[in-house]
């Protein structure tokens, strides 16, 4: 009989790759991970898996302890962090996704890990599927301009995968993700349509205070009041999440034509922002 190399012991230090365990039905291989995983998969909280840091601050006295078989980590890393990792002795993967195509190709290198593999290639059908669903719906349609924010101070607009979802959601992006833009950039280009998911922030981005801070009121989108909050982990977490970021994205660009999910907010009052100019 060949010896069983799986990862029995799994220690995560990020919410994608926790998700996906817990997508392939590997979650209970899993003894620690970070408080964001929590966030994003509540059955955790029902188990005893250890709460370490993440992918950014690192500890490899914390990641020796759980005595792990595989440590998965993904960006953003400090090197600093990378080093805590290797320092553990344990296996590392490291993941760093830009793209859908990345994100897919992970999944598949996960569930083969964990001999999972059939699972993983559903999963990712099941992906492409709902996307490419959504894109047909929304073929013919006009296209607004939409910009997206993974971050406020500064400005950046958010990663490939996203301008990829706004383009299936019947969208145009606005921007280069992933990159610093200004303000001043940001109202030169006039978006139709803006979507702000800031990593860590959960739904609590102040839509109706930056509207009038950064002097965005005449706006297409403020005037229009189409100024979104998308829940942090549907947009920022490159796993099979991302579905309920594309079902946000597209209620937000044609909401005549998708229902408003949960994880999506309005700005309360367009006209009041207006006023205040």
């Amino acid at each position: 009989m060949p010896l069983d190399h799986t990862p029995r012991r799994v220690v995560s230090l990020q919410p994608s790759a926790t998700v996906i365990l817990d997508a392939i039905g590997k979650l209970d291989c899993l003894v620690a991970c970070t408080k964001y995983c929590a966030d994003v998969v509540p059955a955790i909280s029902q188990q005893k898996i250890t709460i370490v840091s993440d992918s950014w601050t690192a500890s490899a006295d914390q990641i020796r302890r759980m005595t792990p078989d595989l440590v998965i980590a993904a960006v953003p890393y400090q090197e600093k962090s990378v080093a805590e990792i290797l320092k553990s002795g344990a296996r590392f993967l490291g993941l760093a996704p830009k793209s859908l195509a990345d994100i897919y190709t992970d999944i598949t290198v996960i569930s083969g890990i964990f001999d999972a593999l059939d699972r993983g290639h559903q999963l990712v059908a099941e992906m492409q599927q709902e996307i490419e669903a959504v894109r047909k719906k929304t073929e013919g349609k006009p296209r607004p301009r939409v910009f997206c924010e993974e971050w406020g101070k500064p400005i950046i607009a958010s990663q490939h995968w996203v301008a990829e979802l706004v383009e299936a959601a019947g969208g145009e992006i606005v921007g280069s993700p992933g990159t610093q833009i200004s303000a001043e950039e940001v109202l030169a280009q006039n978006p139709d349509v803006l979507v702000m998911a800031w990593c860590g922030a959960g739904d609590r981005v102040p839509l109706d205070k930056l509207i009038r801070n950064r002097k965005w009121s005449q706006m297409n989108a403020a005037q229009q009041g189409r100024v979104y909050c998308i829940q942090d982990e549907f947009l920022n977490t490159p796993a099979p999440t991302l579905l309920d970021g594309l079902r946000a994205l597209a209620a937000a660009i044609h909401p005549q034509d998708f229902p408003q999910p949960a994880g999506l907010r309005c700005i309360t009052d367009p006209v009041a922002v207006d006023s205040e100019r």
